[in-house]
């Protein structure tokens, strides 16, 4: 079988996998929702001490340019030791506290996914009928919850080199910004090649999930069993990253029209408050797609994975034969 057919298929039953395991789309949406407003309360809470501190209306500040606007929080909050280090510290504390709970949630996840594609069988050379989706299906509350608490110790473990990585690329971003030509095509460079090396680094971080969720093992084993899954099925692990990565560029960019459009009728007298429940609307359904394309691509590494080890299996030589002498011989 060719790499594209075996990655048709393994999209195929990436795709029916997450469809069977649906409730798991809906809890890493709103995981993604409840981070994301964690951390905007610190930013909105520094807003609301600088709009105290300078005088002026928050709703003045949020008028201004986001270059201005970021100026003049940090030349707000740095003329004010104390206030800087309350803003520090409850950002931080939300941060690592949301991201904890991210990692406990990714944990139930991955585990429902793995659990569902072992159980699934050949689903990908079936036709689709609902017999086809119960026999993938994985989830209950129980399992979830189990299988995020036992996979939680390790996941936190990967979440914390992950900050890590996040920390240290900024850390060297903001030291070559520093010293490199000013100008917005150096900028420009830099932010593609930050974002590319992220884009590396969360692609990596994801496979060690799958394959300490798959085997069960330590984060330790996860990176040389990652390596060797790279090196036997790195074309048709490419060409899965390629479409995810097509599929998210165009459900962003549908959603981004969708949105433009919307807000332009927002212009119109009465037809702009018809146009905030479509605009919602359509925001949510951008968080559930990308989580949907996110869980598919999940399920379909695993499908890879257990492929390759797989293969290893069948390619491992079989153990000699031997037959003892009688030792009595006359």
């Amino acid at each position: 079988m060719s790499p594209h057919s075996r990655v048709k298929l393994a999209l195929k039953r990436g795709a029916l996998v997450a469809a069977a395991n649906w409730p798991v789309t809906g809890i890493q949406a709103t995981t993604d929702w409840l981070f994301k407003a964690l951390v905007a309360m610190p930013l909105v809470g520094s807003l609301l001490l600088v709009a105290l501190v300078v005088g002026a209306e928050p709703g003045a500040l949020l008028d201004l340019e986001w270059r201005d606007l970021v100026a003049t929080i940090l030349a707000s909050l740095r003329s004010r030791p104390v206030v800087l280090g309350a803003f520090l510290t409850s950002l931080a504390l939300v941060v690592l506290g949301g991201s904890a709970f991210v990692f406990l949630m990714k944990g139930g996840t991955v585990g429902i996914l793995v659990r569902g594609d072992r159980r699934a069988g050949p689903i990908e050379e079936w036709p689709v009928r609902l017999e086809t989706l119960t026999a993938a299906a994985a989830f209950s509350a129980e399992t979830f919850v189990d299988t995020a608490w036992t996979l939680f110790p390790r996941f936190a473990r990967l979440g914390a080199l992950l900050i890590g990585a996040y920390a240290l690329s900024g850390g060297l971003v903001i030291a070559l910004a520093l010293v490199a030509i000013p100008g917005w095509a150096t900028a420009a460079f830099m932010t593609a090649m930050l974002v590319a090396w992220l884009t590396v680094v969360n692609f990596v971080y994801l496979l060690l999930q799958i394959v300490v969720a798959a085997d069960d093992c330590s984060v330790t084993v996860a990176v040389s069993r990652v390596a060797s899954f790279v090196r036997r099925k790195g074309r048709e692990v490419a060409l899965v990253f390629l479409v995810v990565l097509a599929l998210v560029v165009a459900s962003t960019g549908a959603s981004l029209l969708a949105t433009t459009a919307l807000g332009l009728i927002t212009f119109v007298p009465l037809f702009g408050v018809a146009v905030l429940p479509l605009q919602l609307v359509a925001w949510l359904m951008r968080g559930v797609v990308s989580e949907y394309i996110d869980v598919t691509s999940i399920a379909a590494y695993v499908r890879l994975y257990r492929e390759s080890t797989a293969d290893v299996l069948v390619e491992a030589p079989a153990p000699i034969a031997t037959t003892e002498l009688p030792t009595n011989l006359t």
